[in-house]
């Protein structure tokens, strides 16, 4: 678990960094201004998170139930919240807004925060 964390960590940053220089350049000519803004919110999450695995990877041996789940929240939750954000991005730059992923954003958002909330908790349970 701790290499995923380290292997899925560094995937999103390379994709982060590749998706936030196509969004920089090419994507400028065919989004409004509100869908590179959308756009950036995904790629600065995803990178946050990218960030935060790294972390993780390199210091948790990730051997509890909770911390295994922290790592899962933060890929599962990066993905789905990041990945729907340019997914409707660039389907409503097309005309052909897929609406059915603005459902799948929260849902990413809500694993992103029981990551966050796992994190603090294995904080608080060194503390104890």
């Amino acid at each position: 678990m701790v290499l995923l964390s380290q292997i899925i960590g560094a995937l999103l940053g390379l994709l982060g960094i590749i998706l936030g220089a196509f969004g920089a350049h090419k994507l400028k000519k065919s989004f409004s201004q509100e869908q590179l803004v959308s756009f950036e919110t995904g790629v600065k999450y995803q990178m946050y998170h990218a960030f935060v695995l790294l972390m993780i990877g390199f210091n948790y041996n990730l051997e509890t139930k909770a911390e295994q789940y922290m790592v899962l929240s933060f890929i599962l939750g990066t993905i789905l919240f990041s990945f729907s954000i340019y997914g409707l991005c660039v389907s409503a730059s097309k005309g052909k807004k897929l609406r059915f992923l603005g459902s799948i954003t929260p849902l990413g958002g809500l694993l992103l925060v029981l990551g966050w909330a796992l994190l603090f908790y294995s904080f608080i349970d060194t503390l104890i």
